[in-house]
């Protein structure tokens, strides 16, 4: 049986698979920290931003739902470190790419929050 932890960590994943492939930043926004630090370390051009420069970027793209393009995604492990931080290791396919996340979360008053996303991806072979 799950623990509440666990039951609310696979809602906060639920919510940011679906607010990725969906593009929508108002549900982004109860996944992420209000300081998350976003790390793009695919291909060693670190590519780094906060929240707000990550929102404008998932604000101003195409929602790969409006194209009903296939999605995959899948949660690998999660390792809570007591209640107060964890780590979510998460693969997700969509727009043409393989991606892989690490994320940090912390518990706030909130709940659980991702405060940091580092990732990478490759381009899915034709």
């Amino acid at each position: 049986m799950k623990s509440a932890d666990e039951v609310e960590i696979d809602g906060l994943m639920g919510r940011y698979f679906d607010g990725l492939y969906h593009s929508d930043s108002g549900v982004l926004r109860t996944v992420f920290h209000p300081e998350l630090a976003y790390v793009n370390a695919t291909g060693g051009n670190h590519e780094f931003m906060d929240l707000e420069a990550y929102m404008t970027r998932i604000d101003n793209r195409e929602p790969p739902a409006a194209h009903g393009e296939k999605r995959s995604e899948s949660v690998d492990r999660v390792t809570l470190t007591g209640r107060q931080m964890g780590l979510v290791e998460a693969r997700m396919t969509m727009m043409g790419r393989d991606y892989q996340d690490l994320l940090t979360l912390i518990h706030t008053d909130a709940g659980w929050k991702i405060i940091t996303k580092v990732f990478a991806y490759h381009e899915q072979e034709d």
